[in-house]
Order: structure tokens, then C-alpha cells, then sequence
């Protein structure tokens, strides 16, 4: 069974000497390069999250995906995730549609609910119809996909869509993820819809996920869906450095910044969870180490959980971009060999 690798940012805006956030023009450069890196070394998938923040200010991973698209020659590229609940979907088509045309066969979507409240009123949504906008645009995003020529109803739109015509249109549909963070309500919905499932963790234990897993595997070979399109993607937290020790240390110091800034400016706690040290080690879900060691635990999870991509956010709490490139780098170059090579000889 083969097993995608690949980085998902949502921006890392650069910080001073004092702790003062930088020029947010940068982290978007510095993203894109990023993805570049990524492509030359080889890993399968770099996704574009969505935040609208000072310290994560990627807020138009669509954007990202179409310049990334121009830049790169073989990655496959995708939103990590598109806040669907208070975007456009059609726009959200065009652009990723637009973006496959650059790069036939590379782009793709996870469209996610949200996972802070922070979109909804800068978008002038109301959060209380967080489900029926993320449903309803949904389906609409799914409609666009399968046919030029769209006639839809919803209750996000206060008109129908009467044969509309939605262009460009890429040589083969868009894959569409559906993105949660581990509610059993949307792995049922992603079984119904027939997608493939998107699971964003920050923590728990490779037996907690693996449940998900199966319950997914369960359901779809229960619905009738075609096998090979029931797929498993999984992001984590992740860093990949020299030595252990260093590789740890380097991301819990830049971990907790993220977690003490970047939680507060989305409306949580500015305080950083306990624990994230034991996250660390082998039987967490934050996959930090050496190569060897990195390489170990995706394949401990991926022999329970039978995932078909991993992919890790590095660039957190204002790390040191070429701190960042050098472990997307080793990911490549080093853990990728070690994880194809196990599984090939499975």
C-alpha cells in the first residue's frame, strides 16, 4: 500500500529579535517557496491552510494554490483547508479549477467547516448557521465540480442557479476532500457523499485515529462506493531535524509560541496545553525527530490506520524559515526513502 508525504503551512509570519511580528507580505513568499522546495525533493502533497491572522496570515489558500501551480512541476497542491462555511464555493471552484489548468492533475480541495470563529464575522456570516452554510455550499462546490452546466437550489442563496454555465472547467474533476477534525457526524458525511476524508489532528494517540479509520472503511465498503476512492489524509503537527533531541526541542520552543499568540488572536486561550512534550515521543501525534525516528512513527500509524497521505505543519511560532526549508528537506530526502522502501517490501 503506498503512503503520500507531504507540508501544509498556513503562513509563519517572520518575528524580530523582541518577538514582534514581521512583514506578513514575507510568510506568503516564504511559502511559496516552500512549496518549491518541496516539489524539488520530491514529496507528493503541499497544502495551503486558511487563517486571517497576524502570526498565520495565509487567508486565500486558493491564491496560493494557483501560484504554486505556476511554480512547481510535479507536487500535487491543494487548500489544507478551504473555510467553506464562509467562502464562495463557486469562486472556490474557479480558482482551483483555473490552478488545474496551469497543472493538470495536481490540484485538489479539502473543504472544511472552520475550526475557529474568527471568518464569520469578517465575512458577515452568522455563526449560528456554522452547519446548514458549510452543507449547502458543499453541495454546491460538489455540483460545480461534476458539471459545466450547474442548476442548483440552497439555503445559503437567495437565488437558484438556472443552467449556469461555471468555467474554467479542468480536464478531470477536482478531487474534493472533506475536512474534519474528527467528529463522528462528518466521517458519516464524508461516507454518504462518497468523498475522501480529511482528518486535521493536533493530538491523542495513533489508537484513537485509527478508530476513525476503520469506522470510515467500515461505512464505505457498507455504501457500495468504489474502493480505490475511499481515501484516509491526515495532518499533523510535525518537524523533521538532525538529531532528536535538537528536532524536539527546536519545535516544542516554536510550537508554544503558536499556541500562546496564535490561539488568542482566533478567539482561545492564549496559553499554550500541557503535555505537548509526551506529544512528541513515540504513541503521541506530534511526529518530531530525526529522520529515522520520523519515518518510524508514520509507519507505526500508518500500519493502524492504513492512510493514504500525511502531511505535516512545520512553520509554527515564527521558526526560522531556513529552519523550516532544512526539515522539509530532510522530509524529502530522507524520511520519504525510508517509508517507500518499508512499504514496498511489505
Amino acid at each position: 500500500m503506498s503512503l503520500e508525504l507531504g507540508v501544509y503551512s498556513f503562513g509563519n509570519t517572520p518575528r524580530g529579535s523582541d518577538g514582534s511580528t514581521g512583514p506578513t507580505a514575507q510568510a506568503i513568499r516564504d511559502a511559496l517557496e516552500a512549496a518549491q522546495l518541496a516539489d524539488q525533493v520530491g514529496l507528493d502533497f503541499f497544502g495551503f491552510g486558511e487563517h486571517h491572522t497576524a502570526s498565520m496570515p495565509l487567508s486565500s489558500p486558493t491564491s496560493m494554490v494557483v501560484a504554486a501551480a505556476a511554480t512547481t512541476r510535479h507536487i500535487k497542491l491543494g487548500t489544507a483547508v478551504t473555510v467553506l462555511s464562509t467562502d464562495e464555493p463557486l469562486r472556490v471552484f474557479e480558482q482551483l479549477a483555473t490552478a488545474a489548468s496551469i497543472a493538470p492533475g495536481r490540484i485538489e480541495a479539502v473543504a472544511g467547516r472552520g475550526s475557529s470563529p474568527i471568518t464569520f464575522p469578517l465575512f458577515d456570516f452568522d455563526e449560528a448557521d456554522y452547519d446548514m452554510l458549510y452543507a449547502s455550499k458543499l453541495d454546491l462546490l460538489l455540483a460545480a465540480n461534476r458539471d459545466a452546466r450547474v442548476t442548483w437550489s440552497g439555503p445559503h442563496r437567495k437565488r437558484p442557479l438556472e443552467d449556469a454555465l461555471i468555467v474554467p472547467r479542468p480536464e478531470d474533476p477536482l478531487r474534493i476532500w472533506l475536512g474534519t477534525g474528527g467528529s463522528p457526524s462528518s466521517v458519516m458525511r464524508a461516507i454518504e457523499l462518497g468523498l475522501p476524508m480529511f482528518i486535521g489532528v493536533l493530538g491523542g494517540t495513533p489508537q484513537h485515529w485509527a478508530q476513525y479509520g476503520h469506522a470510515y472503511r467500515e461505512g464505505w465498503q457498507q455504501a457500495g462506493h468504489p474502493e480505490d476512492a475511499g481515501r484516509i489524509a491526515i495532518a499533523v503537527h510535525g518537524f523533521v531535524g538532525d538529531d532528536n533531541a535538537t528536532a524536539k526541542a527546536t519545535y516544542l520552543e516554536h510550537e508554544l509560541n503558536l499556541f500562546r499568540t496564535g490561539a488568542a488572536e482566533i478567539g482561545r486561550p492564549g496559553m499554550a496545553p500541557t503535555g505537548r512534550e509526551h506529544q512528541m515521543q513515540p504513541g503521541g501525534m506530534v511526529f518530531t525527530g530525526s529522520a529515522n525516528e520520523v519515518a518510524d512513527r508514520i509507519l507505526h500509524l500508518h500500519g493502524l490506520l492504513g492512510h493514504d497521505r500525511q502531511i505535516l505543519q512545520m512553520d509554527v511560532g515564527g521558526m526560522p524559515h531556513a529552519t523550516f526549508l532544512h526539515s522539509i528537506e530532510l522530509l524529502g530526502t530522507e524520511v520519504l526513502p525510508q517509508v517507500r522502501q518499508e512499504l514496498s517490501s511489505a
